[in-house]
């Protein structure tokens, strides 16, 4: 099974953003964006936080997700 890190300090950053100001754009709940933002890999993301993600980022799933081992 393969983990994935999630890019979301990058997203945060270019739009200048804080993680608390993410997580009340998006309705991701702090404490889980926190953990997905400081994680080097998981082998588990909750697909609706993804996919909130995405939409406040306005990217795709897939430029939000790095592949990091197969």
């Amino acid at each position: 099974m393969g983990t994935v890190r999630l890019k979301i300090r990058e997203f945060a950053t270019e739009r200048g953003w804080s993680l608390k100001e993410v997580s009340t754009r998006s309705g991701v709940n702090y404490s889980t964006l926190k953990t997905y933002a400081q994680s080097s890999g998981m082998a588990t993301v909750d697909a609706t936080a993804l996919i909130k993600l995405a939409r406040v980022f306005e990217v795709a799933i897939e430029d939000l997700i790095e592949i990091v081992e197969e």
